[in-house]
């Protein structure tokens, strides 16, 4: 897979998250409107968070970090008998695994829930509505567990679109039964639209891996060669998803402490960081999923050289999308998510405590993205242990950074935290890969980074020359001064010589 094809991925996955992320934003509009900031958008939030975060572990983590690198490495050796055969266990593996984890997770969810939001125990009606929420929620770790399972199989045959859809039948499902459900049962339609979401998220990928050959067979068993060295590198895998669920835990924690943050803090969290999760998912995600398999096939082949260009084009595409990306949102942040969502429940303080978050979140969105590259290029070598490494210190710097700058800047100490932390952890993991693998093209990157971050300021600097006071924008306002955003980008990033805006236009008039 060529730079060319590279980029087509990433367009199939990119094309995928942006419609599942324009339905999610519909999705959060609506449950906005029908619940706002409170008692049942929090109790939600959390719920939907336990068995959701879980999901990194057994779901997409294990996928990135193993799954898709040893099976590549047997496609490699054109053993497509060994391939189906050891695809068929990891499916009967996944299941046992999930099933047992999430009837551990009904029976502790009381304890689970007093230990994840603690600022919930002094109100019963917000802790009982939570813990009954999560105990019904909770099979959702088996479909979306799943789900990833089927992705990482297809993924590591290089087919990417009918997994990259799949979120968006779940946006759909949420959507549909905040609408209609909602109304009559309350709050628990929500739990209803993601067990019915999960389930059909699952079976989008059912017919594609059968037309692959790909089929569920319990009698292959538990044991293979494969097995067992999927399981060492899971096991840094899972300590490394343990320390950063711990961070998101946290986070969870200390916003759920109204008597500092502010009430709604949760809930806020949550809408800021879906704001941020749309082109880091479009883009950052899309290009990382996609790089995946071919830096682990470069790997496998030993072609090093390849390899290195692959993680520095990868890097400099992500720094041209994301810091023009990361302007847009810290100056237009508070028009967005007035007309996205600010009706119904969701009051001005609502708006006003979400963008506080949104801002500061906007700081680490290229780190964001960076460190799902490198990741993504320590799994392809078969190396877990040393992302874990790194994100650990990250951790620990987010936890002390969170305590000192929760109380001067209320819900956006910890997103300033957050974005400090991952800004750390992207350098460690840069230079750590750099040794590894001898340079590749950090000139090269710096320069890119350097002009893309010139060309973003010139934007945001007359945005807020233009806008001044942006918050009364309407819906074509808001439009005109995204789309005066992107022009003065571009002009920007061509009078500043930007490469990859070259490549981009070479790429363009050659898919013409």
């Amino acid at each position: 897979m060529n730079k060319e094809h590279l980029i087509k991925s990433t367009g199939t996955i990119g094309i995928a998250t942006a419609v599942s992320r324009v339905l999610g934003f519909i999705r959060d509009i609506i449950i906005a409107k029908y619940f706002g900031t409170s008692l049942a958008a929090q109790a939600f939030v959390v719920a939907f968070r336990i068995p959701n975060s879980l999901r990194d572990l057994v779901g997409e983590g294990a996928t990135n970090a193993a799954v898709v690198p040893v099976l590549t490495s047997y496609r490699a050796k054109g053993d497509e008998k060994e391939f189906l055969h050891v695809a068929r266990i990891l499916f009967n593996i996944s299941f046992a695994l999930l099933s047992c984890l999430t009837v551990i997770g009904i029976i502790f969810s009381p304890l689970i829930v007093r230990l994840i939001a603690p600022g919930f125990i002094s109100d019963p009606e917000k802790l009982e509505l939570t813990i009954r929420m999560n105990r019904y929620i909770f099979p959702y770790l088996i479909l979306i567990g799943l789900t990833a399972y089927s992705m990482g199989v297809l993924n590591a045959i290089k087919h990417f679109a009918a997994p990259a859809f799949g979120p968006a039948i779940l946006n759909i499902a949420l959507i549909a039964t905040v609408i209609w459900l909602c109304p009559v049962i309350g709050p628990m339609g929500l739990v209803v639209g993601v067990l019915i979401g999960g389930t059909l998220q699952l079976f989008i990928n059912v017919p594609v891996l059968y037309r692959r050959g790909i089929t569920i067979n319990f009698r292959d068993g538990f044991r293979h060669p494969a097995v067992k060295k999927i399981g060492k590198l899971l096991v840094p895998r899972a300590v490394g998803s343990a320390v950063y669920q711990i961070n998101i835990f946290v986070d969870t924690i200390l916003a759920s402490l109204a008597w500092i943050v502010g009430s709604g803090g949760v809930a806020a969290l949550y809408y800021a960081n879906r704001l941020i999760q749309f082109p880091l998912a479009i883009f950052g995600l899309a290009i990382a999923q996609a790089a995946l398999p071919k830096l682990s096939g470069e790997f496998a082949s030993n072609d090093i050289k390849k390899m290195r260009d692959t993680i520095s084009f990868s890097l400099r595409t992500v720094f041209f999308i994301m810091l023009p990306a990361s302007f847009g949102l810290a100056i237009l942040g508070r028009p967005i998510i007035r007309l996205l969502f600010e009706r119904g429940e969701f009051t001005s303080y609502s708006t006003g405590i979400t963008e506080s978050a949104l801002f500061f979140y906007s700081f680490g969105l290229v780190a964001y993205s960076g460190i799902k590259i490198l990741v993504s290029s320590f799994y392809s070598m078969h190396d877990t242990m040393t992302p874990v490494r790194t994100a650990s210190v990250a951790v620990i710097l987010n936890i002390a950074l969170n305590l000192i700058l929760m109380w001067p800047l209320k819900l956006g100490g910890l997103a300033l935290a957050t974005s400090i932390s991952a800004t750390f952890n992207f350098l460690m993991l840069y230079f750590v890969l750099a040794r590894r693998l001898g340079d590749f093209g950090s000139r090269q990157t710096a320069d890119s980074f350097i002009r893309v971050l010139a060309a973003s300021a010139i934007m945001g600097g007359v945005l807020k020359i233009l806008l001044k006071d942006g918050s009364g924008l309407d819906v074509r306002g808001l439009i005109a001064a995204i789309s005066v955003s992107i022009a003065v980008f571009f002009a920007a990033a061509y009078l500043l010589r930007v490469k990859e805006l070259k490549d981009l236009k070479g790429w363009i008039l050659k898919r013409r």
